[in-house]
């Protein structure tokens, strides 16, 4: 059951959160008789290119949360994504986190999900089941070929499962945490865009039906 349904220009609030959308669509629905946010990529606001691929990915696809400035301290949110149903074939139901935002969504720095991958039979795709990137000059792509093997990494994940997620992050360090594990799924020892503060933003992209709920910020 819907019981909101926006799109870019609009404000959302979600227990007593409140988003500005940016190049998505976004609901409030019920699942398991409890409400949550499902958000997906606008391909009308911004369309994709298969045949231009990196160009149109890792894009400013979120909803970002407004009247907040995060710097150091811990994001925590569960996460669920489904495929839809017109998903491309290199979908992977990418779905995760945007933070230190600026002012005008021209950068940032992000840490997402490949729940499609967590439990392929392919070991080179599993070894890419969590990606970070720092928008806009350090792309998966480019981090791929310049860094390989260090800004992503394997997890334990799948999709149409609830994820929780918890990115503790201190000046250029970012780990992640996954399902309250002790020790991190991912370390980041130094993010690329050299950003110090900003917004923080539920971020989904090409292909995914996400889903998030229980947010929390401790600042640090």
């Amino acid at each position: 059951m819907f019981l909101v349904a926006i799109t870019q220009g609009q404000e959302l609030v979600f227990k007593n959160q409140k988003f500005e959308l940016k190049n998505v669509k976004a609901s409030i629905t019920t699942m398991n008789k409890e409400k949550v946010l499902k958000i997906e990529r606008d391909l009308n606001l911004l369309p994709f290119d298969i045949n231009n691929m990196i160009s149109t990915v890792d894009e400013p696809t979120y909803a970002k949360l407004k009247n907040l400035n995060f710097k150091n301290g811990v994001i925590e949110v569960k996460v669920m994504s489904r495929l839809l149903k017109n998903a491309p074939e290199l979908s992977r139901g990418f779905i995760g986190l945007a933070f230190r935002i600026d002012n005008d969504d021209t950068k940032f720095e992000s840490i997402y999900l490949r729940p499609t991958n967590g439990r392929d039979e392919n070991q080179f795709r599993r070894n890419h089941s969590v990606q970070y990137f720092s928008y806009p000059t350090f792309k998966f792509d480019r981090l791929r070929k310049e860094y390989p093997e260090t800004y992503e990494t394997y997890a334990d994940i799948g999709l149409n499962e609830w994820i929780q997620i918890r990115i503790e992050i201190k000046n250029k360090t970012a780990k992640l945490y996954i399902n309250n594990q002790k020790y991190p799924s991912f370390i980041v020892n130094e993010m690329k865009g050299g950003l110090q503060n900003g917004a923080i933003g539920l971020w989904v992209d090409i292909g995914t039906e996400g889903y998030f709920k229980d947010l929390n910020i401790i600042h640090l």
